[in-house]
């Protein structure tokens, strides 16, 4: 995994460092890249992030810019390696009937989110099989 062996405040970091660089033009890694194109889908974040190290610090659990832009990011990491198996197609499917990507991605992460916290709180690993069956139903 990419942030495996992370702690919270270095996982913010890398979000912050890309945003950064990105505000001063600098040459960005595949990884920058991606994470800029998802807080450019948030124009709310983009001041909030601008604060710098302050905005290390967020703890809101209502909105956690962190946590929202992390969930498009393991969505978008399953859909490339389609994994849950079918996700790929079920997360395509979900965007075409919306007409919107970006809504058919919150639809999604409500869902992750949720399967996640119940994996969390039972010690095991999440319900993938679960987790697409609530996606088919969306």
């Amino acid at each position: 995994m990419i942030f495996a062996g992370q702690s919270r405040d270095q996982l913010r970091s890398v979000w912050l460092t890309a945003w950064q660089k990105f505000a001063r033009r600098e040459l960005l890694t595949p990884l920058e890249s991606q994470l800029v194109a998802l807080i450019q889908w948030h124009p709310e974040y983009h001041g909030w992030l601008e604060q710098g190290d302050r905005a290390l610090g967020s703890t809101a659990a209502t909105d956690n810019p962190f946590l929202h832009l992390s969930l498009h990011l393991a969505l978008r990491e399953q859909q490339s390696t389609d994994r849950p198996a079918g996700i790929r197609a079920l997360l395509e499917h979900l965007a075409n009937r919306l007409g919107d990507q970006h809504a058919a991605e919150h639809r999604a992460m409500e869902l992750l989110g949720q399967i996640i916290w119940e994996a969390q709180r039972s010690g095991q690993p999440p319900d993938e099989s679960r987790y697409c069956d609530a996606l088919r139903k969306l």
